[in-house]
Formats: structure tokens, C-alpha cells, sequence
């Protein structure tokens, strides 16, 4: 049987073209199967009440499979990263951390709550994804 993962990917708004580029890069692969449910720019929640909005990413981050975090430096300056990855992590959501291409540094924030961080790579990152997703 064929396996479908359901990803969150977090990300940076400010660093849109990495989440694209990782969403096109997983769409390329043959044979791997997912969805993702990250909230991207394009298309926000509807909300300024941060309640809320942590509630709908709270039910998308529980959905998932596995969680992605973009591991540009950016991400230990992001608020919204730093509360998605603590609350995959509470959740019990594995967290892979995904170097984008061309970064010498990491977030040492994704790298210390991560399983594993792996290069800017198609066959490394759906590797992660089929051995860490639940």
C-alpha cells in the first residue's frame, strides 16, 4: 500500500521562496505521495486573534505526519517557527530540519529540537521524511 504524508513545513513569510522551493522540490519526486498543511503568505488565516490562529495550526500540526522546519538562521529570529516547532514537539510530531540551499549557518534553535537536519537535497529530505514520519 501506498503511503501519503501529511507534512507541515515551517517557515518564515519573510522567506516565502524557500517554502516553494521545498513544496516544488517534493512535488517533483516520483512516488512520493503527500500533502501539506503549512499556512503559507498566499494564503494567510483569516484572523488577527492569535488564539485563534494557533488553534487551527495546533489541529494542522497534530494532523501531520511530520513536521519540516526550514532551517535558515531566520528561524531562530521567527516567533511563529519557534511556537510550531515547540508544539510539534509537545504533540509528539517528528521534526525534521531541512538546510536550505547555499546556508554556511543554521538555526541552532530547529538544530537542537530536531531528529535529524538534513542538506537541500530531494532524495535526503524524502529519506528523513519516510524514516522519521509517524
Amino acid at each position: 500500500m501506498v503511503k501519503n504524508y501529511n507534512i507541515f513545513i515551517s517557515h518564515s513569510w519573510a522567506h516565502s521562496d524557500d517554502l516553494i522551493a521545498l513544496k516544488n522540490l517534493l512535488a517533483n519526486r516520483g512516488y512520493f505521495y503527500h500533502d501539506t498543511l503549512e499556512v503559507p503568505k498566499s494564503q494567510p488565516i483569516d484572523s488577527q486573534n492569535e488564539a485563534y490562529i494557533k488553534k487551527v495550526l495546533r489541529v494542522r500540526i497534530n494532523n501531520s505526519n511530520i513536521l519540516l522546519a526550514l532551517a535558515g538562521i531566520y528561524a531562530s529570529h521567527s516567533d511563529w517557527m519557534q511556537w510550531e516547532i515547540e508544539t510539534a514537539k509537545s504533540l509528539g510530531v517528528p521534526i525534521v530540519g531541512i538546510i536550505p540551499r547555499g546556508q554556511e549557518r543554521i538555526s541552532q534553535f530547529v538544530y537542537s529540537n530536531s531528529i535529524i537536519d538534513v542538506h537541500w537535497n530531494t532524495e535526503s529530505i524524502v529519506n528523513a521524511i519516510r524514516t522519521y514520519a509517524k
